[in-house]
């Protein structure tokens, strides 16, 4: 009889069928996000276009197109790359397939609850955090199931070593946690309305304690962590420091936590808080430019590539707009540049540097890595419009900056210029009718910028037409490495190479 009675064990496969579906709603929803987002700068120019309905005012559509380009747009793509980079990394299957598709659904809802009630004036009016008491329960909900996907896949990982990615994606994960149940402590008084239980300048502390945290992880850690598996992969390198990578982890963590007050300078804030919140964000530089530094060196040796290789071009891209968007974040902090600063679109234009030019480029580089691998091709079905994406995106984001620094500037100068009697020279109108032709340049920006998202749309639309759905077989290589494998799908050979210190 022999082993006739036995059945051969099927080899464990990677769960990319989640990854594929965050993947494609990524892109869908920077479509939706960034179309508001130019809608909403042409009414600053052409008021009009709210036609008449309070629904599409600029008051309402303004915390739509923020939280959908953050949460759905950003969220989204942290979804599909932690849940691709840690199979990857760990070499093993997603903890749980039904709980990843339970964090894939949930959090679809939460963002189309959140995209249908803010227009009709159901929000909680915080920054960041608009959405009402509902959507706040359904949100914790789905991010405990994140954290139990992604940390159960880490505790039965086939490798001894945590790949620093997943130190950076696991950090995000339980701070935006602590973060969202915190800040979100509330009283709910009907179906759709609720009343913070912090008051006066303790709702303005704990909320920008969560607003700048929010911005610290949920967009500045967590992409950090798609940092450092892309880029390796995609130079074919080891990272050029894999100490500084760590240093630059533990630095990070720390210090975003105290930077916070530097968000209420010359408000009713203790004095003592607002200096400790500059500082700590003067200090924020070191560990934020260690690992700027740490990824561009990455691509040492390998710049000649940078000539042809466009999914490098709009990663090395991202990175140089968050040196320049930390450097800025630093000196913004300090209270008399903030004097000058604040309130003005100088501000706008500080956020979009992050926005744009770091989250949105480092999303682009990483999905046109990514998809092709996970349709079972090489390459994008067509790699001259990553070309014209990448061309497009740059256009837009220097446009956009340049213009709201320019505007931020000169509104600054303008409202705290004044005559030798002590009466202001300029009016408020005044300083906004000499703002407009920056609008204009800024709204022009943002259509460079939508066209971008669109080529890549159908550029995404082509590439999956009629594609396989590959589930690739998970094999072993070097378990004791500290690097991820240089070389991946559709040949699915790793190479490892030495760790640069």
């Amino acid at each position: 009889m022999g082993n006739s009675g036995t059945r051969d064990k099927q080899p464990e496969t990677f769960n990319y069928g989640v990854v594929r579906q965050f993947t494609v709603m990524t892109i869908v929803w920077g479509v939706v996000g960034m179309a508001v987002g130019v809608l909403i700068a042409a009414q600053l120019i052409w008021p009009d276009l709210n036609f008449n309905t309070p629904w599409l005012s600029y008051g309402r559509l303004r915390p739509v197109h923020t939280n959908t380009v953050i949460f759905a747009f950003g969220g989204t793509a942290l979804f599909a790359t932690s849940y691709y980079v840690v199979q990857r990394t760990c070499q093993v299957r997603l903890f749980s397939d039904k709980l990843a598709a339970f964090t894939f659904w949930g959090w679809q809802v939460c963002l189309l609850a959140g995209f249908l009630t803010l227009p009709l004036g159901y929000t909680s009016t915080k920054e960041y955090a608009e959405y009402e008491w509902p959507i706040d329960i359904l949100i914790t909900l789905v991010w405990v199931a994140y954290a139990v996907v992604f940390f159960g896949t880490i505790f039965k990982r086939r490798v001894k070593h945590i790949y620093v990615a997943n130190w950076f994606f696991g950090s995000y994960i339980l701070t935006i946690a602590i973060l969202h149940i915190f800040n979100n402590i509330e009283i709910p008084v009907s179906m759709w309305k609720s009343y913070s239980v912090y008051s006066g300048v303790q709702d303005a502390m704990v909320q920008w304690w969560y607003g700048h945290n929010a911005v610290g992880f949920f967009l500045t850690t967590s992409f950090l962590g798609m940092m450092y598996y892309f880029v390796p992969k995609q130079a074919n390198r080891p990272i050029y420091s894999y100490r500084l990578s760590i240093v630059h982890f533990w630095a990070l963590a720390f210090t975003y936590m105290w930077a916070g007050p530097h968000h209420l300078h010359y408000t009713s804030l203790p004095d003592w808080t607002q200096a400790l919140g500059m500082i700590f964000s003067l200090i924020l530089l070191a560990p934020s430019w260690g690992g700027m530094i740490n990824g561009i060196m990455t691509v040492s040796g390998a710049w000649h590539r940078l000539r042809t290789d466009t999914i490098l071009k709009f990663l090395v891209t991202g990175l140089s707009f968050y040196g320049m968007a930390t450097f800025e974040g630093s000196m913004l902090s300090i209270r008399t540049v903030n004097a000058l600063s604040h309130y003005t679109d100088w501000t706008v234009g500080h956020v979009h540097v992050g926005a744009l030019g770091w989250v949105a480029m480092t999303i682009f580089g990483s999905f046109y890595y990514m998809i092709p691998r996970l349709y079972g091709r090489s390459e994008m079905a067509s790699p001259k419009q990553v070309e014209l994406h990448f061309w497009l995106a740059t256009i837009g984001v220097v446009l956009y900056i340049a213009s709201m620094w320019v505007a931020g500037v000169m509104q600054g100068l303008m409202w705290r210029a004044t005559a030798e009697d002590g009466t202001l020279v300029y009016s408020f109108v005044e300083a906004l009718q000499a703002t407009y032709p920056l609008y204009a340049i800024r709204l022009l920006g943002g259509f460079f910028f939508l066209a971008g998202m669109l080529v890549m749309a159908w550029n995404t639309w082509k590439t999956l037409q009629g594609q396989d759905k590959p589930n690739p077989v998970v094999y072993l290589y070097n378990p004791d490495s500290t690097q991820p494998e240089l070389v991946g799908p559709p040949s699915d050979k790793p190479v490892t190479g030495p760790v640069s210190a």
